[in-house]
């Protein structure tokens, strides 16, 4: 799967960008047939705290999952953005199969 990571108004170092490829290779385990992944890495300013928010957007055949998540880390954000986006695939996963009568 190929993985766009997109850091805004800051750059960031190969070891996140690394830390993402490896927990995007994972969802291959969920599902095999993702064609491309986005992630996107942004600072929110709301007062004294600098969260951290991760968005990533997954195309499937015939369908684009998207997650959103706000930690105080990049690590702890991309973690729940996958999490959430294991949960969307498992779904869809499950939709293709009732739909085609047998396993996806």
């Amino acid at each position: 799967m190929k993985v766009h990571t997109e850091a805004v108004q800051f750059k960031a170092d190969q070891k996140l960008i690394d830390f993402i490829q490896t927990k995007m290779n994972k969802l291959d385990i969920f599902f095999d047939r993702i064609i491309e992944a986005d992630v996107k890495l942004r600072l929110e300013n709301s007062g004294q705290v600098r969260d951290k928010i991760a968005e990533i957007r997954i195309m499937v055949p015939g369908q684009t999952l998207f997650a959103k998540d706000v930690q105080k880390t990049f690590e702890a954000s991309v973690g729940g953005a996958i999490d959430n986006l294991r949960r969307q695939l498992t779904r869809y996963k499950e939709k293709l199969r009732d739909h085609n009568g047998a396993a996806a």
